[in-house]
């Protein structure tokens, strides 16, 4: 079945770079677009950014210039890097992907801004 793995968060301070990575199992990895969501405490999941299978991204209005997509085909994975990162990114992030309309997620990273 479809698996998705998060990797790579953490405590950074203001001003700090992460980067997360998303391995992807039981798909067919290169034909989909892939996403990032985030959740904060309190709040409701948000869209942070996607990828198409073509490599087309998009990004949210509050992490654009500052976060990347990326994806390596050959390794199944999709990359969030985070630069210039803010307080107000604290989260857990998800990956996600859907096929045949049914979404699957990760089981999140959490990644906490703080001084």
């Amino acid at each position: 079945q479809v698996q998705l793995a998060e990797s790579g968060g953490g405590l950074v301070q203001p001003g700090g770079s992460l980067r997360l990575s998303c391995a992807a199992s039981g798909m067919i990895f290169s034909i989909y677009a892939m996403g990032w969501y985030r959740q904060a405490p309190g709040k409701q999941r948000e869209l942070v950014a996607t990828i198409t299978n073509t490599g087309s991204t998009n990004y949210a209005d509050s992490v654009k210039g500052r976060f990347a997509i990326s994806r390596n085909n050959a390794k199944n994975t999709v990359y969030l890097q985070m630069n210039s990162l803010k307080p107000e990114d604290t989260a857990v992030y998800y990956c996600n992907t859907q096929i045949f309309r049914r979404d699957y997620w990760g089981q999140g990273t959490q990644v906490t801004v703080s001084s």
